[in-house]
């Protein structure tokens, strides 16, 4: 009875829902300010809401711990990769973070964790969806795949946005995707790579640690997944000036919707 309750809005599960909000509302301001102090602004505004959907939608639905070992894993892996990345242009190639960001932890932006574990646990909860219909004993393994897919997909979106806004540069931006000329490939493969090692250390976490059934839905952390990628994308496509990236997230988005779609109807 007490998961019941908890899934149909009791003040536990209704209070993932209002970062969540209000993150949209925010990231809706984005586009429509002058680059700026206030942009700036609106971007960790957006960071910070994102991470705490994360953060508190792992706890309330699936204990404690399970919210503390996603900060955590999410926190220590993304500071790894991207302190490596900045030292040697491993795995994503060579670039360089503006001060723009504010401080940092080994090279790394504070707000650059905070952005991995905004995205993070909706890519895994969304390939939980996704792989349902999996044997069972390939579950994990699709699972973490398309979660990593999810992940970085997500950045074919966010990075060109990111470095138009000069938070980032790439030494070497070519070659790149098809409509976009200012993130190298290099990019994506790292994001991949960085992904399948995340997604396999949060099944793993959620395996240990989560309580079963989940305590809460996943539509608050999935919506702002899907704001920042279909949202984005139309961002790019009607302010921003950045029409690769805009029919890049729109195209990435089709087999997800259609996977979703099929479920739905099954």
């Amino acid at each position: 009875m007490t998961d019941l309750v908890l899934r149909r809005g009791s003040a536990p599960a209704a209070v993932v829902w209002v970062p969540a909000v209000l993150l949209v509302l925010t990231a809706i301001a984005y586009p429509l300010l002058e680059p700026g102090a206030a942009r700036d602004a609106v971007s960790w505004t957006i960071v910070l809401l994102g991470s705490t959907v994360s953060v508190v939608h792992a706890a309330v639905s699936r204990g404690g711990r399970t919210g503390a070992g996603v900060l955590l894993v999410t926190a220590a892996t993304a500071v790894v990769f991207e302190s490596v990345g900045l030292a040697t242009g491993f795995p994503y190639g060579e670039y360089t973070y503006s001060d723009d960001l504010g401080p940092t932890l080994l090279g790394v932006p504070f707000l650059v964790p905070l952005a991995w574990l905004m995205m993070a646990w909706p890519s895994w909860l969304l390939a939980r969806r996704l792989t349902r219909g999996a044997r069972p004993g390939r579950q994990r393994v699709a699972r973490v795949a398309v979660a990593a897919a999810v992940f970085a997909g997500w950045d074919v979106v966010l990075d060109p946005q990111m470095v138009q806004a000069g938070y980032w540069t790439w030494a070497h931006p070519q070659p790149s995707l098809p409509g976009i000329d200012t993130v190298p490939l290099t990019n994506l493969a790292g994001w991949l790579l960085a992904g399948l090692v995340l997604m396999a250390l949060l099944d793993l976490l959620v395996a240990h640690t989560a309580i079963e059934p989940p305590r809460a839905g996943d539509g608050a952390p999935l919506l702002v997944l899907a704001w920042m990628t279909l949202g984005g994308a139309l961002a790019h496509a009607g302010w921003l000036d950045l029409p690769g990236s805009a029919a890049w997230g729109a195209l990435l988005a089709v087999p997800v919707l259609a996977a979703l779609a099929y479920q739905a109807r099954r």
